[in-house]
């Protein structure tokens, strides 16, 4: 088991307008990384080492997300998924998209 997935992930939009999911540690780090250099601050920095110092250390795993959740909100990319996403929905309107 990775002991770096998150409890719960993170949903952001990415630059293509397209809901990402960020679901360990490595992916937000991934994320940060991509992030654009003239868009970084003083939140990202904070992010960015919160979840480095996870990865290196027994920094808490919680917390590097909360910085990353943090980081996602000021930079207005976080998403609520918790409607449901018109691709979750099937035809007729009963849910999971694929027909068997």
């Amino acid at each position: 088991m990775n002991d770096r997935i998150f409890d719960s992930p993170v949903f952001v939009k990415s630059g293509n307008s397209l809901i990402q999911e960020i679901a360990c540690l490595e992916d937000a780090l991934e994320f940060l990384y991509e992030w654009p250099k003239n868009r970084r601050g003083p939140i990202y920095e904070t992010a960015l080492r919160a979840c480095q110092r996870a990865f290196d250390s027994g920094f808490p795993l919680m917390a590097a997300r909360e910085a990353f959740c943090g980081f996602a909100k000021s930079a207005k990319i976080q998403e609520d998924v918790s409607t449901t996403l018109p691709w979750m929905i099937g035809k007729g309107g009963k849910g999971g998209g694929l027909t068997a």
